[in-house]
């Protein structure tokens, strides 16, 4: 299975190439709403879901994910589309590739997100262009200190956030199972030593019930 965004394309330099891309992708989206798209998907899901031992749900899953990050790539910012890979298992989405600047980054990670059913984003995007960072090594440390306190707090699922930090300002992104969780990952970004700011860009899974 190819990890290029799972579709066979041949990237041309130039306008021409990028919209030969959109259009494959696009008409790939677009042919899963129909009852013979949906057929022919299931059925490619069915032998990867043999192949790969996990259920056949969860592999038909896997590809709508796939096929909705595709989509949302190409709408939003088609420039970070043919610079990111993403492979998806079990909802689990790794991000690879090479982005201009931190922003570019975050905005991938703030997109994959987006997409319902993604369960955690892995990040091993590579900024080539650090020139814009006033401290990187801060930024670091900001991140594995947050990090660490999210790990160590039993009433937050960890695994549900992904943590950027960009010139001491603390980007969060994921999905929280409820407000009262949100609150708690977001007063410990707050907390952090040398945090400027902190900005949220989570999604609400589960409504904080009534007392």
């Amino acid at each position: 299975m190819p990890n290029r965004h799972n579709v066979h394309v041949t990237r041309s330099s130039g306008r021409t190439g990028m919209i030969a891309v959109s259009v494959v992708v696009l008409g790939a989206v677009l042919a899963g709403c129909t009852p013979v798209g949906v057929a022919v998907g299931a059925g490619a899901a069915g032998v990867t879901a043999t192949q790969k031992e996990k259920g056949f749900s969860q592999s038909v899953d896997d590809t709508r994910i796939r096929a909705q990050l595709n989509a949302d790539f190409i709408a939003n910012n088609v420039d970070l589309f043919s610079q990111i890979s993403f492979t998806v298992e079990e909802g689990r989405v790794l991000l690879a590739g090479n982005v201009p600047t931190p922003e570019a980054r975050v905005e991938a990670v703030k997109l994959t997100w987006g997409v319902p059913g993604v369960t955690e984003v892995i990040n091993e995007i590579t900024v080539t262009d650090k020139s814009s960072l006033s401290d990187d090594s801060r930024d670091l440390w900001i991140g594995t200190k947050l990090r660490g306190r999210l790990l160590v707090d039993d009433q937050i699922s960890s695994i549900n956030y992904s943590i950027d930090v960009v010139n001491k300002t603390v980007y969060v992104m994921g999905v929280a199972r409820s407000t009262t969780e949100l609150n708690r990952v977001l007063g410990h970004a707050r907390q952090v030593s040398h945090v400027r700011r902190v900005v949220d860009h989570t999604r609400l899974i589960q409504a904080t019930p009534a007392s």
